[in-house]
């Protein structure tokens, strides 16, 4: 987790909440499963972009990342498509914040190898 928090860094990202969905299930419904973490990356600069776009936004931010176990061992690591804020809402004026918040993701991910 701290290398992925670590790449996240790199390229102007926080991580604002952090929520361990397999305690989770297994605190309030008693199930197993593999390590998963839902992580919610923000980059200060390009949250502001967005806002300023259209306040309503918020409810697509953060980012999220997730970081679940492989069951060949290790993990994986994935991050939901900024293009998503495009799509949504329609809004011709994200795209320039979606194209760089999806670069820097991309480059947060290839860092990890």
């Amino acid at each position: 987790m701290r290398r992925v928090r670590e790449a996240l860094a790199v390229q102007g990202f926080g991580v604002l909440s952090e929520i361990d969905v397999r305690a989770t299930l297994a605190s309030k419904l008693d199930v197993a499963m593999e390590p998963y973490v839902i992580l919610g990356a923000c980059n200060p600069h390009l949250a502001h972009r967005a806002l300023e776009a259209d306040r309503s936004i918020g409810m697509l931010l953060p980012c999220n990342v997730v970081v679940r176990g492989n069951p060949d061992g290790g993990s994986i690591v994935q991050a939901l498509d900024p293009e998503a804020m495009v799509e949504l809402t329609g809004l011709p004026e994200l795209r320039p914040v979606a194209d760089e918040a999806r670069r820097k993701l991309d480059a947060s991910l290839a860092s990890l190898g």
